[in-house]
């Protein structure tokens, strides 16, 4: 049994239609989220949703024009969703 840490899960492409966001992850796994979980991502227009950047060698994804960060690890736990409701 591996006593190391898991490996941060790490973006490769991402895209918003349909009212969810995709996000491919380079260990082969695909997410998908509803955009209604992000307001600014929500709201945002088509072209705004297309320019999106990764960062950190990919474990967050970051909008400039809505001013919008998501983390990769954040996106695979949907209780971190349900917390900030609550809140």
């Amino acid at each position: 049994m591996s006593t190391s840490a898991p490996e941060e899960p790490r973006a490769v492409s991402v895209e918003a239609v349909g009212g969810q966001l995709t996000v491919r992850l380079e260990d082969g796994r695909t997410v998908s989220i509803p955009l209604e979980w992000f307001p600014k991502l929500r709201d945002a227009t088509a072209a705004q949703l297309a320019e999106w950047r990764l960062i950190g060698q990919g474990i967050g994804i970051h909008w400039e024009l809505l001013d919008e960060d998501l983390s990769v690890r954040g996106l695979l736990l949907p209780q971190a969703h349900a917390l900030r409701k609550s809140a």
